[in-house]
């Protein structure tokens, strides 16, 4: 299983996350290199219009139909 968490590398190469991480056994990781603030970057951002493409369509909302609340 993958899971993901936020990290900031230091230039001296010391890896400080940024929520708590316990682990019983060492794990390989992958890093990947991001601006600070680079929203383009995160998965909501980079899934948003493609998502909005498959859902804000009329044929999603009759689907979905019989979920929504009786007005």
């Amino acid at each position: 299983m993958l899971t993901t968490v936020e990290a900031v590398l230091q230039p001296g190469g010391t890896l400080k996350f940024l929520e708590p991480v316990h682990l019983d056994k060492p794990q390989h990781v992958l890093v990947t290199f991001t601006h600070s603030g680079d929203e383009a970057l995160s998965g909501l951002a980079l899934s948003e219009t493609s998502l909005a493409t498959d859902w804000l369509n009329d044929e999603e909302d009759t689907a979905w139909a019989h979920l929504q609340a009786v007005k």
